[in-house]
């Protein structure tokens, strides 16, 4: 079970450019990829990219394979899975059109009618001992 810090964290890490879009990368570039590969086709530097990956890593999203001198990265099923859901949320955004800000249409369809402010009708003793003074 995931405590509710650790919730805000994923939100955190997830809700940035970043790690999406190095999630995607390792689902849509092919089974397996090395760090620099990544680094490069995400725009971020190595050790940011080693970074998220060990982050990655600690969630189980992706599994490392050491052979000789180099890392490869593969996602696991939680880390398919969840590159899943990224994948279709981009694909919704890329069918909703934005307009530019000159073309939206701010003004009101209908006047909006002032409310008259009324005097009250009970004046309050107090309030007229008051004023009197």
């Amino acid at each position: 079970m995931i405590s509710l810090s650790s919730k805000s964290e994923l939100e955190e890490m997830f809700l940035r450019k970043k790690p999406v879009k190095l999630l995607m990368a390792l689902k849509l570039g092919g089974p397996v990829k090395y760090i620099s590969m990544l680094s490069k086709e995400t725009d971020c530097t190595y050790s940011h990219t080693v970074k998220l990956l060990e982050n990655f890593k600690n969630l189980g999203l992706v599994s490392f394979d050491k052979i000789g001198r180099v890392k490869y990265i593969k996602l696991t099923l939680d880390g398919e899975e969840l590159a899943g859901y990224f994948e279709n949320v981009l694909r919704k955004f890329s069918k909703i059109v934005v307009k530019p800000i000159e073309q939206l249409d701010f003004k009101q369809k209908q006047p909006v009618k002032p409310i008259p402010i009324t005097q009250p009708k009970v004046i309050l003793p107090q309030v007229k001992t008051i004023k009197q003074k």
